[in-house]
């Protein structure tokens, strides 16, 4: 039997990006990058999240060339410092005790590509956050929870972190951790899905 080739993937095992290109209206395979996410070094905070979702869509679409692939990744910066995923309650607290009161960036990169037809796409969206002045008490009932600890930046804004967040200015979704605007519309430009008035429920793929 031959196997059906996805026409779109997503190359992340993010269940926060599947969730948003599924309400989206978005028919996908995920199949998650293997890309060794240090390998990549660079200063600026918006070239290297482009870089790593260049890479993560290329390592996916080589093994699948017919197919559209989305590769994303997304970090958390304040002053000059990248703020990743905390690896115990220290460091989520450290981080959380750093963006208490102030204005931080986050960023994602994506990239849309297709081997065999050469094409691709790669942008970084940058989104401002405003978060509250947090007090010792709701920085230990937050990690307390769990939610820091798979997070960029320690937080989940479409989670328990909501409260968190002051203001931002920018692309809510950017925050959660895919520019579904800029996504789309990136899609749609390179023919990839289109809208058809015959299946409001979804995006043909």
């Amino acid at each position: 039997m031959t196997e059906t080739v996805p026409r779109l993937i997503l190359a992340s095992q993010s269940p926060r990006r599947r969730y948003l290109l599924e309400q989206a209206g978005l028919t996908f395979a995920v199949i998650p990058s293997r890309f060794d996410e240090d390998s990549v070094q660079l200063p600026n905070p918006a070239d290297y999240v482009k870089a790593l979702a260049e890479a993560k869509a290329d390592e996916v679409a080589r093994q699948y060339p017919d197919s559209w692939v989305i590769g994303a990744d997304t970090i958390v910066t304040i002053d000059t410092a990248i703020l990743g995923k905390p690896v115990d309650p220290r460091e989520a607290r450290h981080m959380l005790e750093r963006l208490s009161g102030q204005s931080h960036f986050v960023y994602t990169g994506y990239a849309i590509v297709c081997k065999n037809k050469g094409t691709g796409i790669s942008e970084a969206i940058k989104t401002d956050v405003q978060f509250k002045d947090l007090t010792t008490e709701e920085i230990d009932w937050y990690i307390q929870t769990g939610e820091p600890f798979d997070k960029a930046g320690a937080y989940a804004i479409q989670g328990m972190g909501t409260f968190l967040v002051r203001r931002i200015n920018g692309s809510y979704t950017n925050v959660v951790g895919l520019p579904v605007c800029e996504v789309i519309e990136a899609l749609i430009k390179m023919g990839v899905v289109s809208m058809n008035a015959q299946n409001p429920k979804g995006l043909a793929v």
